[in-house]
């Protein structure tokens, strides 16, 4: 009897902060997701009695961590102020930059009573307003990249979250320049378009006289736009939503301020009018297409090996080839990232989430199951696949519990190496052990090897797959891809050795880590 009476919405015996909940519904919130225990319970009931979907997660290591990465941090002052808190937030994580905001609601808090006529309620937010750059400057840039022998647009994924795929692919196809989408605004013009030049990515980056960037960050990623990388005398054009960002590590040529999408329209208002179009026969796009060529025949002539065990490059070769094009792809680790990014293609916006800027691991579980949740009630059907390193996996393994729980169709596929980076076969392990405590005499980047990680999920009532060749892949594959409405989990064993193919400028080196 007393579950449901807590279920009501209008039970007098819910606190003031359970009531004030009722303010997201306005607000459009649809999913909490979050970690219960006293008093923290009875939100969780709150908001499923207002119909927001609580899904109830297993990992608690990041809350207090994600302070230091929001846009805001707010603990409210009193009872009545709660409403008008979560506003600002909803609406300070979606005006200018997006990012996540942070509210910290002390724990006294939840059980204490309010007078109702003193809560300060207030209305949803308006969209964000939508911002465009100075006449002179589109003016300006537009006269720079028309002077160019050697341009380079970078889509960045501000571009993505804009929603500016229509008009970059417009943009690019009008001005015929070739493109390189960052990791996670892979697809907002798909990877199989011809002006795509990832393959080649560190000659376009290195040689290009000018870069465009749409909503990307010269940070980390993309080596902070310095030399060597970079030509010394490079002239970056710089379109971004946050005006802080303009100028970092590079001082632009020209600084185009607003929203990607709106500016994106501007500079095709500005060359439709110029009628300027960069030549498909240049000396530029014949060294790019044959960079392309070299790296695709070497990435292949590693993907088609039929030695056992498999690398890297064969277990994506098939991954490619039976997964469906419009899935959401999830990806961490760090090789099985990296050169996940290089041989799995996108070919929609907004359907890849990796680490990211700050290189997190652990975080891959969480986003494909919030990924799956969105996709359950909007696009039925599609499926969330994660590809995981098995040391990516390890932060966040129990995760399973809560997939299987809600019964999530998500396809997990742990690329298992034995270790972080590299590890050792069983035969080296049992060497190892001879010479002492596995403390002091095992290399620290190395994992237990054949670890069988498709059992956690079988033990919670999912599908789990050990696979170590290529017809045990591609059936487990087919298997998992087929049933869409279990939870799967496919560990795929490769040589511990196994490692990204040599390149003159790798785009992660284990110093960045």
């Amino acid at each position: 009897t007393v579950v449901p009476l807590l279920l009501d919405p209008q039970n007098p015996g819910l606190s003031q902060p359970q009531r004030a909940e009722l303010q997201t519904l306005a607000d459009n919130i649809e999913y909490m997701f979050g970690i219960v225990g006293i008093p923290v319970t009875e939100i969780a009931i709150a908001a499923q009695a207002v119909g927001i979907k609580y899904v109830g997660m297993r990992n608690e290591q990041a809350v207090e961590a994600g302070r230091l990465y929001n846009k805001l941090s707010v603990r409210p002052s009193s009872l009545e102020v709660i409403p008008a808190v979560i506003e600002k937030a909803v609406r300070t994580s979606m005006y200018g930059r997006p990012g996540s905001c942070y509210i910290d609601i002390p724990g006294d808090f939840v059980n204490l009573q309010v007078n109702k006529s003193s809560v300060k309620y207030v209305e949803c937010c308006l969209p964000p307003p939508i911002s465009m750059a100075e006449h002179s400057a589109v003016s300006k840039a537009a006269s720079v990249i028309a002077l160019s022998k050697q341009p380079l647009l970078i889509v960045g994924k501000g571009a993505a979250y804009s929603h500016a795929e229509n008009n970059i692919r417009k943009l690019v196809e009008l001005c015929g320049l070739p493109f390189l989408p960052t990791p996670m605004a892979k697809g907002v013009v798909p990877d199989n378009h011809p002006n795509c030049v990832a393959a080649a990515r560190s000659m376009a980056l290195q040689h290009a006289d000018v870069i465009i960037l749409l909503g990307a960050r010269l940070n980390w990623i993309l080596h902070f736009g310095l030399p060597p990388r970079y030509r010394q005398d490079v002239k970056v054009i710089q379109i971004d939503i946050c005006a802080e960002e303009l100028g970092n590590n590079v001082m632009p040529a020209a600084t185009l301020l607003g929203d990607i999408n709106a500016v994106t329209q501007q500079l095709l208002e500005e060359f439709s009018k110029r009628s300027w179009k960069y030549s498909l026969n240049s000396e530029w796009w014949k060294k790019l297409r044959g960079k392309i060529k070299n790296n695709e025949e070497r990435s292949k002539e590693l993907a088609l090996q039929k030695s056992l065990p498999m690398n890297y490059y064969t277990v994506f070769h098939h991954i490619r080839e039976l997964i469906p094009k419009d899935c959401i792809l999830v990806s961490e680790g760090a090789n099985t990232m990296d050169i996940g990014r290089t041989m799995l293609p996108n070919f929609y916006p907004r359907q890849r989430l990796d680490a990211g800027t700050f290189g997190t691991m652990g975080v891959g579980l969480g986003f494909a199951i919030a990924a799956a949740m969105v996709a359950r009630d909007r696009t039925p059907g599609r499926r969330v696949i994660c590809i995981e390193g098995d040391s990516a996996f390890g932060f966040s393994g129990m995760e399973l519990e809560t997939i299987c729980r809600y019964n999530l169709p998500i396809l997990i596929i742990v690329v298992n190496n034995n270790g972080i980076y590299t590890g050792l076969d069983a035969n080296s392990w049992e060497e190892m052990l001879k010479f002492g405590d596995p403390a002091t005499c095992v290399p620290p980047v190395s994992l237990l090897p054949n670890a069988h990680y498709e059992k956690i999920m079988s033990a919670f009532g999912g599908k789990g797959y050990f696979v170590k060749t290529p017809e045990e892949l591609q059936n487990a594959l087919k298997a998992s891809v087929s049933d869409k409405q279990t939870p799967s989990l496919i560990n795929v064993m490769i040589d511990p050795q196994s490692e990204r193919k040599k390149q003159e400028f790798p785009w992660l080196t284990r110093s960045n880590l």
